[in-house]
């Protein structure tokens, strides 16, 4: 089995989303962020991502294959919201009040809608990375936004190790477990994971460094024009994308609007 085969094995490839263009997808992606950062609100934050849910079968991607590639999007998610619901601007009637901490509607409001909005911005490149072939997406940057193609490259070689770096991380764990090493509780756990990620980073400094070299001694580095084996082009498949991710900020920033909860930050 080839490693595309092997990347794309978690989701349906024949799906609307995931036959997109990469750099569509990617403009869809910038999109639906730009329009959510224009304001935190509940409304438009919560429409969005309601929006998003609903077209994740345009995507190829079952709803379980999604929480787990988003683990990293929700653990910014919520401790973000949770910091603003217990030391944000209290407005409006009080709720919890712990002395120094206090809840109030305005603060959990407004924590509700940062973790609402990080998830909504989130979602968008999740579906990205998890439906797009590192080489499709570097194929697009370099032929249809005319990228430099050391750029794309270094770009594509570094996606590829994400996956390697994965692998170690699991290897590292499982032989850690079978020397009996960890222990139990939180302070044993947090000197594990330390010492894990130390051994992480030294495997992908030198990873890299081995990486570097072979590419600059097969001519990765040069400057000169580079041809590419498959040709991306846009088509009218993305450009539907595009539009409906325009079409998802248009109708969350409207209903943000009705409700009275929408307010540009830059006012």
């Amino acid at each position: 089995m080839t490693a595309i085969s092997l990347q794309r094995s978690h989701f349906d490839a024949t799906a609307p989303l995931a036959r997109a263009n990469p750099v569509a997808k990617l403009a869809a992606s910038t999109v639906i962020a730009f329009g959510l950062l224009l304001s935190v609100d509940v409304v438009t934050a919560g429409t969005a991502l309601a929006l998003e849910l609903l077209v994740l079968p345009l995507a190829g991607l079952t709803f379980a294959a999604l929480v787990r590639r988003s683990a990293i999007v929700l653990l910014g998610a919520v401790p973000a919201g949770l910091a603003a619901v217990l030391f944000g601007v209290d407005s409006g009637a009080t709720l919890v009040d712990l002395g120094p901490i206090s809840i109030t509607q305005g603060s959990l409001a407004s924590g509700v809608a940062i973790s609402l909005r990080i998830l909504a911005i989130g979602l968008p490149g999740i579906i990205l990375l998890s439906t797009t072939d590192p080489t499709d997406l570097a194929d697009g940057l370099a032929q249809v936004l005319r990228l430099p193609s050391r750029v794309t490259l270094a770009a594509l070689a570094a996606t590829r190790l994400f996956g390697v770096m994965a692998a170690d991380w699991r290897s590292m764990s499982l032989a850690r477990r079978a020397r009996g090493l960890g222990g139990d509780g939180p302070v044993s756990a947090a000197r594990s994971a330390f010492g894990k990620v130390f051994a992480l980073l030294v495997l992908a400094i030198r990873r890299a460094t081995v990486l570097a070299t072979t590419m600059e001694s097969r001519g990765f580095g040069t400057g000169q024009p580079r041809t590419w084996a498959r040709e991306s082009r846009l088509g009218w498949l993305d450009a539907v994308v595009v539009a409906g991710a325009l079409l998802l900020v248009s109708v969350a920033i409207a209903a943000g609007v009705a409700a009275g909860t929408w307010q540009l930050l830059l006012s």
